[in-house]
């Protein structure tokens, strides 16, 4: 078999999980209940969140926050300040994609 099969959980309970984390790419699976999301930092890579269910509350940097419905793909530069969240009652379900994958931002490889 040539391939790698990976795996990700089904579920509507809070869920961060880090499925492939190479050096051309990471990829996490999350999923947010209402009012969750992520604590605010900067992105660490160029990041590709893919929106598979409900919608997602995104601000970027000092601009307002804008809401994303299931089907949206949002392109984030390296380095920016986000916050990731779940302001609806449905289950947020999100991919995020980081590439290359945040270890090339390291010092070492900059």
């Amino acid at each position: 078999m040539l391939e790698k099969i990976y795996a990700f959980t089904n579920g509507n309970e809070k869920l961060i999980e880090k499925i492939i984390d190479d050096q051309p790419v990471m990829i996490n699976h999350m999923i947010f209940p209402e009012g969750d999301g992520l604590k605010e930092h900067f992105s660490n890579s160029n990041v590709y969140m893919i929106v598979i269910k409900g919608a997602l509350t995104l601000q970027l940097g000092d601009q307002e926050a804008h809401r994303y419905q299931a089907g949206a793909i949002i392109a984030i530069p390296y380095h920016v300040k986000m916050n990731v969240n779940n302001r609806d009652p449905e289950i947020l379900e999100i991919f995020v994609i980081k590439a290359p994958g945040p270890a090339f931002y390291q010092p070492d490889n900059q």
